[in-house]
């Protein structure tokens, strides 16, 4: 059927009853790309676990541990990717999962990686305030309270969302393009200069030097938290042209390019230093000095200005993409009416921008409240709120990727047996799956110092059965359907695009 391109579509669901749907055709590949890459956060990424990896992970292998990551990731992302081929959904996971494992673990997964996106915003808008408030005190002399910027970054998030996934793609594109920009800047001054005070060196990507110094657990679980949300990419299927070619390169292109781009600037930070000086900026009161030291000396006063700036729309961009993420996933379990409800609230579209506006108006006042929750609790925006909640949120997406990578094996045994690879639907899923129920254990046994000074929080000793808690009401609410409703549990997973139907 014809579709108007202002009008967001609609279509029948299984049980007769019209579902909204997300505007189609209104994003491309790179648009795709940049809304999984604003997710990991660059600057953020860099600047943030960088130095914490050299001062307390595995020292100068930092950017070892990048080049581990990657692999492992990239071939997580050739089961995922092989799925996403033949299952298109703003579920993601949980179609994903539904399909391959059955729609108990299917619902669980969904609710863990709703948590997940759900609780990655107000983490970003805590370190967004942070940064914000820093950085103009620093420049400007001015002091503004961070809850300002806090509200400042929810009206802009519940914007960019009412409006549609174009108008957050043109935001997301401008702020990507600046902090990708003057982090290349330094890292290409560095390489241009002939290295740093000693030259190149070349122990920093040593595959090896990712399994040593002070915790190679740490720097390792560091180093995969750098990418969290590249996944979000199959979210996007539904509102992208051609999904069935376009969300697999996306996927590849995200994880491969975020790899190169975090070895290369990690490298050259270190490089530009030196290794001894790299890790004494590393661990002195400004960590951040192993970045701006070399950007200073390279490309001038000017980049540190800007550097610190970007900070600021840098976790803005990831923040706006997690918001697009959550409201989505809020979206998708909404539209299905497993609870009735919702499907005329949460699981509506907006009648001409095709956005899911009142699922990010939700995502919105839940932000807000746990924003809110730790202000009360009189937690710092950066060491508490967004530590915290990112640990949380790490966790439980965590958890859903593994769980996605067996769903991979499951569903290219019992379907699709033309498609069967030993590598593709085999092999690539299994070596994922096992290795990000091995991340899992990285966190576990390194969130306490990934905490710092909130190590003794009762949020983080709660962490593990706060996720345990929301997989197993989604069990339970996915077995109370199976024998109080079978018609309702039928739908659990199962609203994919009409055209592009599991086939």
């Amino acid at each position: 059927m014809a579709v108007d391109e202002g009008v967001a579509p609609a279509t029948e669901n299984g049980d007769g009853t019209t579902v909204h749907r997300l505007k189609p055709n209104a994003v491309g590949l790179l648009g795709v790309v940049f809304m999984a890459v604003a997710t990991a956060a660059p600057i953020t990424a860099m600047t943030g676990n960088v130095p914490f990896m050299v001062s307390a992970g595995n020292g100068v292998g930092a950017p070892a541990s990048y080049l581990v990551a990657m692999v492992v990731l990239a071939i997580f992302s050739v089961g995922f990717t092989s799925m996403a081929k033949h299952i298109t959904s703003t579920g993601a996971f949980y179609g994903f999962i539904s399909y391959g494992l059955g729609r108990t673990v299917g619902l669980a997964s969904g609710l863990l990686a709703t948590f997940a996106y759900v609780v990655f915003e107000p983490a970003l808008i805590g370190i967004f305030s942070t940064f914000a408030t820093t950085t103009l005190k620093d420049q400007t002399g001015l002091h503004v309270p961070w809850w300002a910027f806090a509200v400042l970054m929810l009206a802009i998030n519940a914007t960019g969302t009412w409006f549609g996934v174009s108008v957050a793609e043109k935001l997301l594109v401008a702020l990507l393009a600046t902090e990708v920009t003057v982090l290349a800047a330094m890292a290409v001054s560095v390489a241009f200069h002939g290295g740093g005070p000693h030259g190149f060196t070349f122990a920093p990507v040593d595959p090896v030097n990712a399994f040593k110094g002070t915790s190679a657990g740490l720097g390792l679980f560091f180093a995969f938290w750098s990418w969290v949300g590249f996944e979000s990419t199959a979210m996007y299927g539904e509102e992208s042209r051609d999904p069935k070619r376009i969300i697999p390169k996306a996927t590849m292109i995200s994880v491969l390019g975020v790899g190169v781009f975090y070895v290369l600037v990690s490298w050259m930070a270190i490089t530009g230093n030196g290794e001894a000086e790299a890790v004494r900026a590393a661990s002195s009161a400004n960590p951040l000095a192993m970045f701006f030291d070399p950007t200073e000396r390279y490309v001038g006063h000017w980049a540190v200005d800007v550097m610190q700036w970007l900070m600021i729309t840098g976790s803005l961009a990831c923040g706006m993409a997690f918001h697009n993420c959550a409201a989505r996933y809020l979206y998708a379990l909404g539209r299905e009416g497993v609870v009735p409800s919702l499907r005329n609230t949460i699981g509506r579209t907006h009648a001409r921008h095709g956005s899911p506006h009142i699922a990010g108006l939700v995502q919105t006042a839940v932000s807000a409240v746990l924003i809110g929750a730790f202000w009360a609790a009189g937690k710092d925006p950066y060491t508490g709120t967004y530590v915290l909640l990112a640990i949380l949120g790490t966790m439980a997406i965590l958890v859903v990727q593994a769980v996605c990578s067996f769903a991979v094996l499951a569903y290219f045994r019992s379907h699709h047996p033309e498609s069967r690879h030993w590598f593709r639907t085999f092999t690539a899923p299994l070596v994922g799956g096992i290795a990000m129920l091995a991340v899992v254990v990285l966190l576990v046994s390194n969130m306490g110092v990934a905490a710092g000074p909130e190590s003794g929080s009762l949020v983080l000793k709660a962490t593990p059965w706060l996720v345990a808690l929301v997989a197993a009401t989604g069990v339970g609410c996915a077995q109370y359907l199976k024998h109080r409703s079978p018609e309702r549990y039928a739908l659990l997973g199962r609203t994919v695009l009409e055209e592009t139907k599991e086939r």
